[in-house]
């Protein structure tokens, strides 16, 4: 939810303005997520994103593999909700306060 809110909030904040970068105008939003990345994904695994979990645990429950784990179930829902949660909290903070 943390690093949604801070993407979504940050390149909201990034949009453009009068002065513009011409074709790197991409260039903060990705930088950001990169800082996001460094400083967020050794713990959440780059959890910005819910098809970053949604998409690689369905493919574990589907794939039939040799002595699999569980695809765990019972947490795939705080991946998905927390940046969808995250994402509207920015945007409800931008458009209320700024």
């Amino acid at each position: 939810m943390i690093g949604t809110f801070i993407l979504v909030f940050g390149a909201l904040n990034m949009s453009p303005s009068e002065s513009s970068l011409g074709t790197l105008n991409a260039l903060p939003v990705s930088l950001l997520v990169l800082g996001i990345g460094l400083s967020l994904g050794g713990p959440t695994g780059y959890a910005i994103n819910p098809a970053r979990d949604l998409g690689p645990r369905i493919a574990h429950f589907i794939l039939p593999m040799k002595n699999k784990g569980s695809s765990d179930w019972s947490y795939s829902w705080v991946p998905i909700l927390g940046p969808i949660v995250g994402g509207l909290l920015a945007a409800l903070l931008f458009y209320n306060v700024i």
